[in-house]
């Protein structure tokens, strides 16, 4: 099924085993440095999205969706392997949790992430999304180096209240309560992940500490975005692109 076309790219659902080993094998190379495809079990259960270039046929990005029908099911999520998230069980809508989102390491074409971009917003409308979440990662696992970035999302982008999640994983590093100075807002753009930047651009919200994933060798935050939320003109750009 395609979702989106434009120009030398086209993003598309996986149609079968083999579409989801090629996923695994890019992931493989965006995360574990090519020593293994990435794999895991929630790939069984998961839509598949795949972004590739129509003149070559080469994969260039790929990423995965969970659907949840409410909050109720969000103890299924990958998320949740890593985060208490029993105050998002009131949430009352569908869900969707989008994963693994990776580029070809090699593939440095901004158009790339603008069709990524326009295809998830293509598959949240269809599904009638009300929430979309996932885990995004900081490179390595040493926060100093990002604590600029940090600073920023402990002083503008923490999750409300009632939906903000709770410590559950074993090594966190909680940069809402160690970090007491004012954010470089230009340093801490530079550290920010390309994918964080467009969740917060959404109106996305995050949790208030870090998860240490040393297997991955990330640091990752939970990131929300409620799609009612999102402002009037960045609704209308995603569109525009998913149109």
């Amino acid at each position: 099924m395609i979702l989106l076309s434009r120009g030398r790219y086209a993003a598309r659902l996986a149609a079968g085993p083999a579409d989801v080993a090629a996923a695994q094998a890019l992931r493989g190379r965006a995360f574990l440095a090519g020593a293994r495809s990435d794999t895991d079990a929630f790939d069984a259960i998961c839509d598949h999205v795949l972004v590739e270039d129509l003149r070559s046929g080469r994969l260039v990005c790929c990423f995965r969706f969970l659907r949840l029908g409410s909050g109720a099911e969000i103890g299924r999520s990958y998320a949740a392997q890593y985060y208490d998230l029993s105050r998002l069980e009131a949430f009352g809508g569908p869900m969707v949790e989008m994963g693994r989102f990776c580029v070809d390491p090699e593939v440095h074409d901004p158009d790339v992430l603008r069709l990524a971009w326009g295809a998830m917003t293509a598959y949240v409308d269809g599904q009638g999304v009300e929430l979309l979440f996932g885990c995004a990662s900081f490179a390595g696992t040493d926060a100093r180096v990002y604590s600029d970035a940090f600073a920023m999302l402990k002083a503008r982008h923490l999750a409300p209240a009632r939906w903000l999640p709770r410590v559950k994983a074993g090594d966190v590093y909680p940069f809402a309560q160690r970090l007491r100075r004012k954010p470089d807002t230009r340093k801490g753009l530079l550290r920010m992940p390309p994918l964080l930047r467009t969740y917060l651009l959404m109106g996305g919200w995050v949790s208030d500490h870090a998860v240490v994933d040393r297997q991955m060798n990330t640091l990752h935050v939970f990131t929300g975005v409620e799609i009612a939320l999102i402002p009037a003109a960045r609704k209308r750009l995603l569109r525009a692109v998913a149109g």
